[in-house]
């Protein structure tokens, strides 16, 4: 799931991309509202996490401006303890919900996926490629009837290749992707962690069918069935 921070408060844009990439997020962090406009009308995001106090463009402006662009991505705002009417009036521009500061990343987290759930519906939150399905919404990965334990990193991947399932997905991409490196032509993580997917998701069927396929010198890809 990509999360785009808007905060420019430095500590705690960082407190906050820190705890969502342990559980698994893709995070964008920007400081100012001017900056973010540019973010929100150039690439998708699945939810947006909006201070209101921020320099440029403040929280509540910057809401009204993408709400009448016509970009729907929920938004929960972030605020301070004495903002009230800030809070009913982003509410009423469309935010989907707010934090108030101080908070803590589970909170934001269990918020996030409230959001989600609210705004895509249970059903949409389900991709499926032959038996295996995720929902991206409680993160849970059954292969047929058995639930597949991965790690918050393992699922950020499996996830990318289920989102454009039938598209190849060159190492670079992956990379700059669910870790957001460089391509390092050294290094041997993206193939590691196919490997250890591809591993639980057969389980201990050894007849299951193999859904990663890899594509001799370009990358990975999900088979589309």
């Amino acid at each position: 799931m990509k999360v785009l921070v808007i905060e420019d408060e430095a500590k705690i844009s960082s407190f906050m991309e820190k705890g969502l990439t342990s559980h698994g997020f893709n995070c964008d962090v920007c400081p100012d509202g001017d900056e973010a406009y540019l973010y929100v009308t150039s690439q998708p995001y699945d939810i947006i996490l909006l201070d209101i106090m921020i320099p440029g463009k403040d929280g509540l402006s910057l809401l009204k401006l993408i709400r009448a662009k016509g970009i729907n991505t929920p938004v929960i705002l972030i605020t301070g303890r004495g903002e009230l009417e800030d809070r009913l009036t982003g509410l009423n521009l469309g935010a989907d919900d707010y934090m108030v500061k101080p908070f803590y990343v589970d909170e934001l987290v269990a918020r996030i996926q409230a959001v989600c759930r609210r705004t895509t519906g249970a059903q949409l939150n389900l991709r499926r490629v032959g038996d295996l399905v995720v929902n991206m919404g409680t993160r849970e990965v059954k292969r047929g009837e058995d639930v597949v334990e991965l790690t918050a990193r393992e699922f950020n991947l499996l996830e990318y290749l289920m989102r454009g399932a039938g598209r190849v997905y060159t190492r670079t991409q992956i990379l700059e992707h669910v870790w957001n490196y460089d391509f390092d032509p050294q290094t041997n993580l993206v193939d590691v962690y196919i490997r250890r997917i591809r591993k639980k998701i057969q389980g201990s069927n050894n007849d299951a069918e193999e859904l990663i396929e890899t594509v001799r010198g370009v990358g990975y890809r999900l088979i589309k069935r």
